[in-house]
């Protein structure tokens, strides 16, 4: 056993003796390094305190000269994709401990490469800081970290390579926000802005950033009300059934219904059912219990509009149904429905903007809806322009149905008295007729003054007692002056109304 630790004590003695030689002469290189512990991006986005790619922004670069180093130029490259200005956008500082020194230097950008060159008249000394604040740079338009990289000449001109620099996390930059970017700085946007409340309430551009943001929350907004509405017309179909019923138990369990559910606000119903479910163990998704509470509260409404629409038919068409042997369920469903629904389109297209825009109530309780991706925006700029897109929003959908409701309701008012819709009158190209006339009124007149004169030649010849050669041709044309004068009188007339 003996035998056998002594081989073993002196093969780890070599060892340790080989390391320590070898952490000898590496550590001075090692510690002699110059070192990159700084690199940021100042924020470009407003209100995130995220970089965007693709916009200018300020880029801060410190490195640490190392012991025994003297440095006397330095190359910085940015990201593969930046984009630098020229060199009076750099600012190079020395420090030594908290003392800045103006060392004489030269600054070179290569826009090709996107490197930064700065050379020293004087080499740096070890332990001496130095910063480049690169101001309108652009960094790459992409999603994730970025380095910068880049060399160091020592005063011996041996050129190494610097050591890997912190990251910079770059967000990709949508056209929207690039175009926000550009407007923020047009003199006119500016002059805009400087008014307090266009600020507020209209800045451009927060509103074009906020767009595809809001747009996010008005499809999910659209697709909650397009999705429950359809579920609430069997619902309010169904009760409407129930109410006017013989049996006196469905007509009181649908009168529950609707009065509970018209009588409490949608915003309880949610509450109760996003904070009431849960603590009774039951978990829904929050899109599916949103859907089922719009459909539920809408369904009570309609079942009011199918019961006052089934009730406006005549009662002489089930009568009539009847004696031509149809059962109950077939005059319903064949005869009364169809006109049911006929006359209550309008009242149920209403009732679907109601819905659509009582889904905003959705945000209080944390639906990502219209109003909630919103409301998030304003809570981080503090600017209410939000607001107003999402407003926009509303109208895209709610203006187009009002006036859609409104030529339904005037064509079935005419349908019922019997008429017929007004034929739009084909609008005359006025300019274009009284233009024509014109010529012709000029033309005319012309012909008149002709006219004229051989009225007088005539006139002269029968003072004199005397008969022109031509006394027939004469004749056939004073005859036609007299139907021209006609033709000018209708007209002057006719001009005259125009």
């Amino acid at each position: 056993m003996a035998a056998n630790l002594k081989p073993m004590l002196k093969h780890a003695l070599v060892t340790a003796l080989a390391l320590s030689l070898v952490l000898t002469f590496v550590s001075p290189l090692l510690a002699g390094a110059m070192s990159v512990d700084v690199t940021t991006a100042k924020s470009n986005e407003t209100g995130t305190g995220s970089v965007l790619g693709g916009e200018p922004t300020r880029v801060t670069w410190e490195a640490l000269v190392g012991d025994g180093e003297q440095v006397s130029a330095v190359s910085v490259k940015l990201p593969e994709g930046s984009v630098i200005t020229d060199e009076s956008s750099v600012k190079v500082t020395v420090l030594e401990g908290t003392t800045r020194l103006s060392p004489e230097n030269t600054v070179t950008m290569n826009k090709g490469d996107a490197s930064v060159d700065v050379s020293f008249s004087a080499p740096l000394q070890p332990g001496q800081r130095l910063r480049l604040e690169m101001y309108k740079v652009s960094l790459p338009n992409v999603n994730g970290e970025v380095f910068l990289t880049g060399t160091y000449t020592l005063a011996d001109g041996n050129m190494l390579d610097l050591a890997p620099s912190p990251s910079i996390d770059v967000t990709h930059a949508s056209p929207a926000e690039r175009l926000s970017t550009w407007l923020g700085e047009q003199p006119a946007v500016q002059a805009w802005n400087s008014v307090t409340f266009l600020r507020l309430f209209f800045q451009p551009e927060l509103i074009v950033s906020s767009i595809p943001v809001v747009a996010v929350g008005w499809l999910i907004s659209l697709g909650l009300v397009l999705v429950g509405f359809p579920l609430a017309i069997p619902i309010g179909l169904v009760a409407a059934f129930m109410k006017i019923a013989r049996s006196r138990i469905l007509h009181v369990l649908a009168a529950i219904y609707t009065g509970v559910v018209r009588g409490t606000p949608l915003f309880l119903q949610i509450y109760i059912a996003f904070f009431g479910l849960p603590l009774l163990g039951i978990d829904i998704n929050q899109y599916v219990l949103a859907i089922v509470v719009l459909a539920v509260n809408s369904g009570a409404y309609l079942c009011e509009i199918f019961r006052a629409g089934i009730q406006s038919v005549p009662k002489g068409q089930f009568e009539a149904s009847r004696s031509l042997g149809m059962t109950g369920p077939q005059t319903m469903f064949y005869v009364i429905i169809p006109q049911t629904i006929r006359r209550v389109i309008p009242t149920m297209t209403s009732e679907f903007i109601l819905l659509y825009k009582d889904t905003s109530l959705l945000a209080a309780v944390g639906v990502m809806e219209l109003m909630l991706y919103s409301r998030s925006i304003v809570s981080l700029t503090g600017n209410m322009t939000p607001y107003i897109v999402a407003a926009c929003f509303y109208l895209i959908v709610t203006l187009p149905l009002i006036r859609v409701v409104g030529n339904l309701e005037k064509r079935l008012a005419l349908a019922d008295s019997g008429g017929t819709a007004p034929k739009k009158k084909r609008r005359k190209n006025r300019r274009g007729a009284f233009t024509q006339m014109r010529e012709e009124i000029t033309v005319s007149t012309e012909q008149a003054a002709e006219v004229l004169q051989e009225q007088e030649r005539l006139e002269a010849h029968l003072d004199d007692g005397s008969e022109p050669a031509d006394m027939d041709q004469a004749l056939d044309e004073l005859q036609d002056g007299i139907a021209l004068d006609a033709q000018i009188t209708d007209a002057d007339e006719r001009g005259g109304s125009r």
